[in-house]
């Protein structure tokens, strides 16, 4: 009986998955505890001490603290029984509804605003594409050459601001990074609402530039620091988005013009999100505010959200385009983008300017669900009801639960 009991224990240690056990091991090392192989491992496993003085940890991918700061919170949500709410697989095309394990969820995580990813006539144009020019433009445009779809859409990108011209790059967050970079240096400003994205704050560390913060949409404040320090440097570049992906507001365009008007600044607008959303037809910041786009120096925005593609765009002036086409690393070093990702945005922004009504029934959505969550107690921060309504719940516990709660439901968010 007591050697059935050990062959059955050891059967089982044997079906423990390796990479398992090992992860399991450095967390609990990580917490400061001693698993019940250590001592085992211990009287098998025979390092040599290094010759150098060099912590083993500074060569080990598995002790970047980075990791195990990682691993500790997966461990403590598994010990409390949450799902990891990150990278689920979904089973096809994501929209306002999406399969997942077999399974239709109502979804609420994707940015597929006005439903133009999946549409017939978006995937036609890039099927059409794929048989024209492949799947790849195989090499960088500035030295292999350019496919006329990639023009195409370059130009209807800048009619749409109405502004001289526009670059697309192959990636939205290398779009900020890499434009950036190449325009601002070391003797140069970046002043930027303290909310801004993550690509804009990488471009300003490439850049070398100095760099400051001004509070959320608080242009009184802007004005103030930039009277004060302005005299200082010479280019100072002022940056916000268009339409706040986590809090879902919107900054003062007008405001902002005059201020960087009267201080010598360039200002950059990242539309990320609120080209699509924001305007009666959906052309973004400028067209809510009835004005005109070059009225702004550099447009910023992407092709994944609303225009159902892949990349990013930089639209405005033609000195500004033809010195990042032959300067910005991100275009010059990088393949250019894919035939099938260009024709089909070209296709969603076409579709996009043909069906206003996208746009109204989606500005409308947004509203009654700001209205309702406010109605049902739910904090909303800021939000102005567009198409990005927050649900603040305090802790990422909290917000994990409630995500868990909700999937068990059938709501994916």
């Amino acid at each position: 009986m007591q050697t059935g009991q050990i062959g059955n224990k050891t059967d089982r240690m044997s079906k423990v998955n390796p990479e398992q056990k090992a992860r399991s091991q450095l967390i609990n090392r990580i917490l400061g505890k001693k698993s019940h192989t250590d001592d085992a491992s211990a009287t098998v496993t025979v390092r040599s001490k290094p010759r150098s003085s060099i912590p083993e940890a500074w060569t080990r991918f598995d002790q970047y603290p980075g990791y195990e700061k990682m691993l500790v919170s997966r461990a403590a949500a598994d010990r409390l029984g949450l799902r990891n709410p990150f990278f689920i697989s979904h089973d096809g095309a994501v929209g306002a509804r999406t399969r997942i394990e077999g399974r239709e969820y109502l979804n609420f995580s994707s940015y597929n605003y006005l439903g133009l990813n999946g549409h017939a006539i978006v995937n036609q144009a890039a099927k059409e594409a794929i048989d024209h020019y492949g799947s790849s433009a195989s090499a960088s445009r500035l030295v292999a050459g350019e496919r006329p779809v990639q023009r195409e859409l370059e130009q209807a990108l800048a009619g749409l601001y109405e502004v001289e011209d526009c670059i697309v790059f192959v990636s939205g967050h290398a779009t900020n990074i890499s434009t950036i970079g190449t325009l601002f240096g070391p003797k140069d400003l970046v002043v930027h609402d303290s909310l801004i994205h993550n690509s804009v704050l990488e471009g300003i560390k490439l850049s070398g530039a100095a760099r400051r913060s001004f509070p959320h949409n608080d242009s009184t404040a802007l004005d103030a620091m930039l009277a004060e320090v302005r005299s200082r440097f010479e280019r100072v570049l002022i940056i916000v988005e268009g339409h706040y992906s986590m809090d879902g507001d919107i900054p003062d365009l007008s405001a902002l013009i005059d201020i960087k008007r009267r201080h010598g600044c360039f200002l950059m607008v990242d539309e990320a999100h609120s080209l699509g959303v924001l305007g009666k037809t959906g052309k973004g910041l400028h067209e809510h505010f009835n004005i005109a786009g070059k009225a702004v120096d550099i447009w910023m925005g992407t092709l994944s959200k609303t225009l159902a593609g892949c990349g990013g765009y930089i639209a405005g002036e033609r000195a500004l385009v033809e010195h990042l086409k032959y300067a910005a690393p991100g275009f010059v070093y990088s393949v250019g983008i894919a035939p099938p990702l260009a024709a089909a945005a070209l296709a969603a922004l076409k579709l996009m300017l043909k069906e206003p009504e996208r746009v109204s029934r989606l500005q409308e959505n947004g509203q009654l669900f700001l209205e309702m969550a406010k109605k049902n107690g739910f904090n909303t921060g800021s939000s102005q009801g567009f198409a990005i309504i927050p649900a603040i719940a305090g802790s990422s516990f909290k917000a994990t639960k409630l995500s868990n709660k909700l999937f068990e439901h059938g709501i994916n968010v």
